[in-house]
């Protein structure tokens, strides 16, 4: 892999609308220049508004591919700016849907390990201002990939994307999209990759075993 890192995004949180009452949100994101610490479970400058859901060490930081917007600014016919769907890290190069579950990568002094698919929610919808969203997006199947900070550090905008460790098993992010959005039959195949994963996952992944 010989990837890069395009840029760093950063959230600035919203209220908007839900069921009657206003809720926070994170996923406006934009660039932010120079190099930005890694650290505990964010980067440094970001908000997750709602940690219940969002966050947390599996879903520290969240990168996008530049390869996957040009996906989406065909299909929607416009250009998207960087952080349109929230992520931390724009990147390009690095195919985040095929990244397997427990790769490492090394950018700048931070080393990332890959965990999880994004699953969309109604903020996402909201933001690109399209309640058929969340079934577009989980139907393009290019979710990007949740990271945990494995070794704390600083990036920034240019800085190379180092493939360091990968492991020997084949459950990568897309497997992982597939069987939580679309065929829950492919649960058995995600035992290969359980000392990855959150307690949760396996969790839901053991009720449909």
């Amino acid at each position: 892999m010989s990837g890069r890192l395009v840029s760093v995004n950063v959230a600035e949180v919203r209220e908007i609308p839900r069921r009657g009452q206003m809720v926070k949100t994170g996923i406006w994101k934009f660039p932010v220049e120079g190099r930005v610490a890694v650290h505990g479970v964010n980067v440094d400058g970001d908000v997750q508004a709602d940690p219940r859901v969002h966050g947390g060490e599996f879903q520290a930081l969240y990168a996008y591919a530049r390869e996957d917007y040009d996906w989406w600014a065909a299909e929607l016919g416009r250009e998207l700016p960087a952080g349109t769907f929230g992520e931390n890290l724009t990147v390009e190069g690095v195919d985040c849907t095929g990244a397997v579950v427990g790769e490492r990568w090394r950018i700048g002094t931070a080393a990332l390990e890959v965990s999880l698919p994004r699953i969309p929610c109604f903020k996402l919808a909201h933001k690109m201002d399209d309640p058929r969203f969340i079934k577009r997006f989980a139907q393009a199947r290019r979710p990007g990939c949740y990271l945990r900070i494995i070794e704390e550090g600083e990036l920034g905008a240019g800085d190379d994307i180092e493939l360091v460790e990968r492991p020997p098993h084949d459950v990568t992010i897309g497997l992982l999209n597939e069987i939580k959005l679309h065929d829950q039959s492919l649960a058995v195949k995600v035992i290969e990759a359980r000392d990855e994963l959150p307690e949760g996952w396996l969790e839901w992944v053991a009720e449909r075993g």
